[in-house]
């Protein structure tokens, strides 16, 4: 395995990632104190804090500047595994619109996405104390369209969705509709499996690991710029070559009856790269 030279090209392949980072905006007034408490605070489950250990919450969302006034989009947040530290940071002075799956979807994952759309809605309704105000919308690309006004949105969160818009040939529309999002000089802040410098890049991201630099360069060529990259979540022993690709791993373990699950879990929650990208232009 050649992971130490996996993880230097990656440095070199974003060197001037962090050298763009001294030229950034002044530093965001991240409120760590608060988000600390969020994240510490239980009536977050156990297993959720279980995965605080591969996830970094307050790392993470402090990296990407998240300010408690901000309007805030989140991307297919799924089960609500980060809105459940984003809505209750946002809701008293800012916004949380959650981008879920489409539950009148045609898809051929359509129960899923439905049964995730409905358990999410019935979540953030059962428990208005903490989540505020979430707006939940709609969000299947390539359909749906404008779901918030353009250019009224202080940041963009994407936690591990990206390798699916790439693998269903609907990245190009969801870059088109992040930028449209965005205020100028708003943020994209991405989160997702990193696969080996030595691969070639995989357009369709099969396995779930997607070619940071390829993606960088695709991301920048639909109007943003890379502002900083950090290594909060990387893991130095994930070799990205499972037989299930990313779902080897937990919180999946999709692992062959003849196999044994006990050295994914040693290896834990995948290899992830961190960056942070400001919309170009207006």
């Amino acid at each position: 395995m050649r992971k130490p030279a996996k993880y230097l090209l990656s440095v070199m392949a974003v060197c001037m990632v962090v050298m763009l980072a001294a030229s950034s905006p002044v530093s965001a007034q991240v409120d760590q104190d608060k988000l600390d408490s969020i994240i510490h605070d239980p009536f977050r489950t156990e297993i959720s804090r279980s995965r605080d250990q591969f996830r970094h919450p307050l790392e993470t969302l402090t990296f990407f500047g998240i300010e408690p006034d901000m309007t805030v989009v989140e991307l297919w947040p799924s089960g609500g595994w980060y809105t459940d530290i984003l809505a209750p940071y946002l809701k008293d002075k800012g916004k949380l619109i959650a981008a879920h799956y489409n539950p009148e979807t045609e898809h051929p994952f359509a129960n899923f996405f439905q049964s995730s759309y409905l358990a999410f809605e019935t979540k953030i309704a059962h428990d208005p104390d903490w989540y505020g105000n979430v707006d939940i919308k709609a969000f299947e690309p390539p359909f749906t369209k404008a779901i918030v006004a353009d250019g009224s949105v202080d940041m963009v969160v994407s936690f591990r969705n990206m390798h699916y818009w790439l693998n269903d040939g609907s990245i190009d529309f969801v870059l088109e509709q992040v930028r449209a999002m965005l205020k100028p000089g708003g943020m994209f802040g991405i989160v997702d499996n990193r696969a080996d410098v030595y691969e070639n890049p995989d357009p369709l991201a099969e396995n779930g690991y997607i070619n940071q630099q390829w993606l960088v360069q695709k991301i920048h060529e639909a109007g943003f710029q890379a502002l900083e990259h950090s290594e909060i979540n990387a893991n130095r022993l994930d070799t990205a070559d499972h037989p299930n690709g990313v779902w080897s791993l937990p919180p999946y373990l999709r692992v062959a009856d003849d196999e044994d699950a006990q050295k994914y879990l040693d290896i834990g929650e995948t290899d992830r790269f961190t960056i942070k990208f400001i919309k170009l232009g207006r």
